[in-house]
C-alpha cells in the first residue's frame, strides 16, 4: 500500500525479493494545467511489473475489503499510502501490517514527517519499520535507522534518500518479521505530530525570521510549495538565501546584488529561483529583467 514517489523504491525492492500479490493506492487525480487524470507513481510501477492494482476511494468500504481479502496476503507493507487502516485490515494478514515510516519515531508521527523535520531544523531524521496498530504511527518498532539532514536538503532530496534507506532496512528485517524471530519494541521518547499539509501552508509570512522561512521553502519543495503574491498573482518560490541583516519592514521589496529580496521579521531573503504565474521556473535575475517594478511596484 503506497502512493507517492517515496513508495516506488520500496515496491520495486519487494517485487525483486518476494511475490507481491497486489498493490493498493490512491485514485488517479487531475494534474497540471490541463488537469489531466494522472495515476499515482506507485501505480505506474505496478502496471509495469504486471501487479494487480486497486484504487479504492475509501478502503473502509466493504467491497474494497473483500477485494483485498481475496488476495490472501501474508503481510501488508505500507509506505505513505494516505488512508487510515481499520482494524479489519490490520488483522487480515497473518504477519501483520508493516509500515515504512519516514521519521525516527516517536518524533514526527503523522502525514508529513519529512517536511516537519526540515521545518523544525532537526539535525537528523530516519526511517522506522513498525508494526501498525489502530493509532497513528503508535505501533511498536522493529528497527530504526538515523540519517543526517543536510543544510540544503529539500523535501524532495531528503525523501529520495529516506525511500532508499527505507527499502533497504525493510528488506533486511522483513524475513525475520515473517518468521517471528524479530521482536518489536515500544517507542521511547516524546512523541510529536506532523499534520497533513494544505496548499495555504506554503504562504510566506514575512514577519517570521528569515531562517524559518528558508527552512519552509526547502521543506515544502515540492509540496505544497512556497509562494507569495506579486501583482495579485501567485509567485512560487523554490530557492532562497538568508541575508545576515537588512533594513526595512517585513515584506518590503528591494534588490541585493542583482537579485530580488524581501525583508523579514529579523533580516531578509534573496529569491534565487521563482516561478511567476503561467511561466517556467527562472533565476532571480531573470525574474527582475521582466519585473523592473519589483521595488516600488504594486504587490498583491
Amino acid at each position: 500500500m503506497g502512493s507517492p514517489d517515496f513508495s516506488v523504491p520500496i515496491l520495486q525492492g519487494l517485487a525483486d525479493a518476494f511475490q507481491v500479490v497486489g498493490v493498493v493506492t490512491q485514485p488517479d487525480k487531475p494534474s497540471g494545467r490541463g488537469r489531466i487524470m494522472t495515476p499515482p507513481p506507485i501505480k505506474i510501477l505496478a502496471d509495469k511489473l504486471g501487479i494487480p492494482v486497486m484504487q479504492p476511494i475509501k478502503l473502509r468500504l466493504p467491497e474494497s475489503f473483500e477485494q483485498l481479502a481475496s488476495w490472501q496476503p501474508d503481510v501488508i507493507v505500507v509506505a505513505a499510502y494516505g488512508q487510515i487502516l481499520r482494524q479489519n485490515v490490520l488483522d487480515l494478514p497473518p504477519c501483520g501490517c508493516i509500515n515504512v515510516h519516514a521519521s525516527y519515531l516517536p518524533r514526527w508521527r503523522g502525514a508529513a514527517p519529512i517536511q516537519a523535520a526540515i521545518m523544525s531544523g532537526d539535525a537528523f531524521t530516519g526511517v522506522s519499520i513498525m508494526r501498525m496498530d489502530a493509532g497513528i504511527d503508535t505501533g511498536w518498532v522493529f528497527k530504526q535507522v538515523k540519517v543526517a539532514i543536510l543544510a540544503d536538503d529539500t523535501e524532495n532530496s531528503l525523501s529520495t534518500r529516506l525511500a532508499i534507506l527505507g527499502r533497504d532496512t525493510l528488506l533486511e528485517v522483513l524475513p525475520a518479521i515473517i518468521d517471528g524471530s524479530l521482536t518489536a519494541k515500544e517507542q521511547i521518547g516524546e512523541a510529536t505530530y506532523a499534520s497533513m499539509l494544505k496548499k495555504e501552508d506554503g504562504a510566506l509570512d514575512w514577519t517570521r525570521p528569515a531562517v524559518e522561512l528558508e527552512r519552509l521553502v526547502r521543506a515544502y519543495n515540492d509540496w505544497p510549495g512556497a509562494y507569495i503574491f506579486w501583482k495579485e498573482q501567485l509567485l512560487k518560490i523554490r530557492q532562497v538565501k538568508v541575508m545576515e541583516q537588512a533594513d526595512g519592514k517585513p515584506g518590503q521589496h528591494f534588490i541585493y546584488q542583482g537579485l530580488p529580496a524581501v525583508s523579514t521579521g529579523d533580516s531578509a531573503l534573496c529569491l534565487l529561483q521563482v516561478q511567476p504565474a503561467g511561466k517556467k521556473w527562472m533565476g532571480g535575475k531573470d525574474f527582475l529583467n521582466g519585473n523592473p517594478d519589483w521595488v516600488g511596484g504594486k504587490r498583491g
